[in-house]
């Protein structure tokens, strides 16, 4: 009788083995998606055309790059800020300028933050031209939801800021309604914050709204878990202009911050943590499973982004910084730059 036994369980454990094949099938031809994000690029006058050279290849292997643009590519108008002023940023660059952005791999710019009205609404309205002329789609206007196709998956983008020229971020809302909206035009839905106090005193998440040069900068935290209970797939930020820690929120991946990623003419600070970055990129399946993903450290030369390889000591900040503000649901980056998303 042992033997009789022992076939009967070799022929279930045979049958549950088969079973479970066309579901690993399914699993594995599931289409998916590589989205690389990254931080704040701020341009002044003419940039040169090897600004994204460091990076071309890396933002080209993604299916959906994403950056966000803080600034115009305009010409003329009248800037924001007086003549004389000393506290006041405002950034331009010719329009020719978004030719760059196309040939280093960008999909998408964001224009939900605090520079999209530098050179008033004209100044808005080149930029705009300017990126649709070279083949490049915007997303963070009032809303507005940008939708792009890659490998059969629709992607849906979200940007959000604190400025009437952009979807509020402080309208919880009216941000999940838009969330819910962009769901019935898509697979999946990503939003782009532009969110927090800006500077090296300001790398962790706090909880609670933050304030900046008289500013409401939004409640990071408690927006980016209220559009992923509303939906969202991916949620990545920028502002602060440093490096912030990573979150898992219901299964879904939240970068806070990637910091400057790129200026011209220093437009932007780039002297110690400030001229740290990285490129977030992660793979999505067509049901929003998060399935692979890595953090690239990148260090600003000469304002110009450039990959950093072999031992450094960014991804080990992000991880200290992830592990302080969001303990036991940090998302961490492995030894080698793998993000850790089954903890």
């Amino acid at each position: 009788m042992r033997g009789f036994i022992g076939l009967g369980v070799a022929v279930a454990a045979l049958a549950v083995s088969a079973s479970a094949l066309p579901a690993a099938r399914d699993a594995a031809s599931t289409p998916r998606v590589k989205i690389a994000w990254v931080g704040d690029i701020a341009l002044q006058g003419s940039p040169p055309a090897s600004l994204f050279s460091g990076v071309r290849a890396t933002l080209s292997r993604a299916d959906i790059a994403i950056g966000n643009l803080e600034g115009t590519l305009s010409v003329g108008g009248t800037s924001k800020c007086g003549p004389h002023s000393t506290q006041c940023f405002a950034f331009q660059a010719p329009p020719q300028s978004a030719r760059l952005f196309r040939s280093a791999g960008f999909n998408d710019l964001n224009v939900a933050n605090n520079h999209a009205f530098d050179y008033g609404a004209d100044g808005q309205r080149q930029t705009l031209h300017a990126l649709r002329a070279n083949h490049l789609r915007s997303s963070g206007r009032p809303g507005q939801i940008t939708v792009l196709e890659a490998n059969g998956v629709r992607i849906a983008i979200l940007g959000f800021a604190p400025y009437p020229w952009a979807q509020s971020l402080l309208d919880i809302p009216a941000a999940k309604d838009l969330v819910e909206k962009a769901k019935t035009r898509a697979d999946l839905v990503v939003c782009v914050l532009h969110a927090g106090a800006e500077g090296s005193a300001y790398q962790h998440v706090p909880t609670g709204t933050e304030y900046f040069a008289g500013e409401n900068r939004g409640n990071a935290r408690l927006f980016a878990h209220s559009v992923v209970d509303a939906g969202a797939n991916l949620v990545v930020a920028s502002g602060p202009h440093v490096l912030r820690g990573m979150q898992i929120y219901h299964g879904v991946p939240i970068a806070y911050s990637l910091g400057n990623f790129a200026t011209s003419n220093n437009a932007l600070s780039t002297g110690g943590v400030l001229g740290e970055s990285g490129i977030f990129a992660i793979t999505l399946t067509a049901n929003g499973k998060a399935r692979t993903g890595k953090f690239l450290p990148v260090r600003l030369v000469n304002d110009s982004p450039q990959l950093v390889h072999g031992s450094n000591s960014i991804a080990s900040r992000v991880n200290s910084l992830s592990r302080a503000d969001f303990g036991s649901s940090a998302l961490l980056i492995s030894s080698r730059g793998a993000l850790e998303l089954n903890r």
